[in-house]
């Protein structure tokens, strides 16, 4: 959503004032527990610092779905999303109810990881051990819904055959706290800030996928890939922990002026130190990674920039 702001200070030209008009970009992220939130806000300060003429906010939202939402419907300028929910809202899938969106992507951000957490002494396993137990599947509407409910029904599980709860990312981990819920999903880029709390407080455990469960996701979803999550990546989880990961996508509507989507493309690689700083999921954030990864059409100010820099365009990413 597109506001412009007076700026506060006013530059005097022959004795006349002048207010410099400034626009002001919306970027949808997700829950403040999540990744999302701050990697948008980092995006925002690269484009309030260094793209003239405009300043930017990162807005809590609940997540992929909803902002899709906000992005066909022009409310937000800019929107992070799981690729899976992209690619629907893209093609026009269910959970769009067969409608097409007005969407592009700019680039692919960062692989999500799905993580299931609970407690060391649950005594859940795998994912046939969460039968009877309370569940949070993420926030209603949110990626990390859509990536349960497709994880568990490619394995012949759905939501019926246990409690759902729809959290959040910061509900899940204090409803696992208080022992309110046996186990919860994040569809996130690991380490995530509400698993790394929650784990200074209990002793967790993530739930690994066998390579049948991961080789039924991929068969029920084009953009889950195999993942690991590294031992270590939160205090008590001492192995490996096998799982599935999708890719993250920075989206606009097709509407945006091409020489803004070029300039904030370059300048989200060209700066992504920046962003490192700030998340360490942005180590991710390359130009092969999001050739590689993205799974709708680009917009074409990206494309602009992909080329420039001397890089070969899939026919699929062109409008």
């Amino acid at each position: 959503m597109r506001k412009l702001l007076l700026a506060a200070s006013a530059t005097f030209l022959m004795g006349v004032g002048v207010t410099q008009a400034e626009t002001n970009l919306s970027i949808a992220t997700g829950g403040t527990g999540g990744t999302y939130y701050p990697l948008g806000g980092g995006l925002a300060e690269l484009i309030s610092s260094h793209i003239g003429g405009y300043s930017a906010v990162a807005e809590v939202t609940g997540a992929s779905v909803e902002n899709m939402g906000l992005i066909h419907r022009q409310d937000s300028d800019l929107a992070i999303a799981l690729a899976d929910t992209v690619h629907q809202a893209y093609h026009g899938g269910e959970r769009f109810n067969g409608n097409k969106l007005d969407v592009l992507a700019l680039g692919s951000l960062y692989p999500n990881a799905v993580q299931i957490v609970t407690l060391a002494d649950s005594g859940i396993t795998s994912l046939s051990d969460l039968a009877g137990k309370r569940v949070s599947v993420g926030a209603p509407g949110s990626g990390t819904e859509v990536n349960a409910k497709a994880l568990l029904e490619s394995n012949g599980i759905s939501f019926e055959d246990f409690d759902v709860r729809g959290l959040n990312f910061n509900e899940s981990a204090d409803a696992l706290r208080d022992g309110d819920i046996d186990a919860g999903f994040w569809s996130v880029g690991p380490p995530t800030s509400s698993i790394v709390s929650l784990a200074t407080t209990r002793d967790v455990a993530l739930v690994s996928l066998s390579k049948e469960e991961v080789a039924n996701a991929r068969d029920a979803v084009a953009v889950f890939a195999p993942y690991k999550l590294r031992a270590g990546v939160y205090e008590g989880v001492e192995e490996p922990v096998s799982t599935i990961g999708i890719p993250n996508v920075l989206t606009v509507n097709s509407g945006m002026e091409e020489d803004l989507a070029y300039q904030i493309t370059k300048l989200l690689f060209e700066k992504v130190e920046e962003l490192r700083a700030i998340h360490p999921a942005a180590y991710d954030t390359t130009v092969e990674f999001s050739l590689e990864s993205t799974p709708i059409p680009l917009h074409p100010g990206a494309i602009r920039y992909y080329e420039e820099i001397g890089q070969s365009i899939p026919d699929k990413l062109r409008p």
